[in-house]
């Protein structure tokens, strides 16, 4: 079943000293976006959900994840469009990760219709929701500092 966390994954690689992201356009929505995805109760934990959403809509795995402090709470109708858990559940925690994807293969699921490499500001200017745009500052931040 379902639980009222999300996931947010942002790939991410490093090629000649330039940081880039992988940002993914969604077939239904036609908007641009890191990976995510709701937390299952059969997920061991957070970490589980990030991974298996990861391999879900991009087919990579055995990628190391790095949890960011970035958290968001996101209206449960904007996540599953009704209150499945209960009329008191307002809100879905969204937990965010990075993964450094670099040499590893794309192959996309049907939530997205294509992937593009771009840099930090191509992101931020074409990524559509805020917590996107915040654990993308956070991860950017952080790979300018190492």
């Amino acid at each position: 079943m379902r639980l009222p966390k999300q996931v947010l994954i942002i790939p991410y690689r490093v090629r000649n000293g330039n940081i880039e992201y992988c940002i993914f356009k969604r077939s239904d929505m036609k908007i641009w976006q890191f990976i995510a995805g709701g937390a299952e109760d059969y997920d061991e934990d957070i970490v589980a959900s990030a991974k298996r959403e990861l391999y879900e809509e991009t087919s990579i795995k055995d990628v190391e994840l790095e949890q960011l402090e970035m958290t968001a709470k996101i209206p449960v109708v904007n996540v599953v469009k009704d209150f499945i858990w209960g009329k008191d559940v307002f809100y879905s925690e969204e937990f965010s990760f990075a993964a450094n994807i670099d040499n590893k293969e794309i192959v996309l699921s049907r939530e997205h219709e294509e992937y593009k490499w771009v840099d930090y500001s191509s992101a931020k200017a074409e990524l559509r929701y805020d917590s996107n745009k915040s654990a993308l500052w956070e991860i950017n931040e952080k790979l300018k500092r190492r």
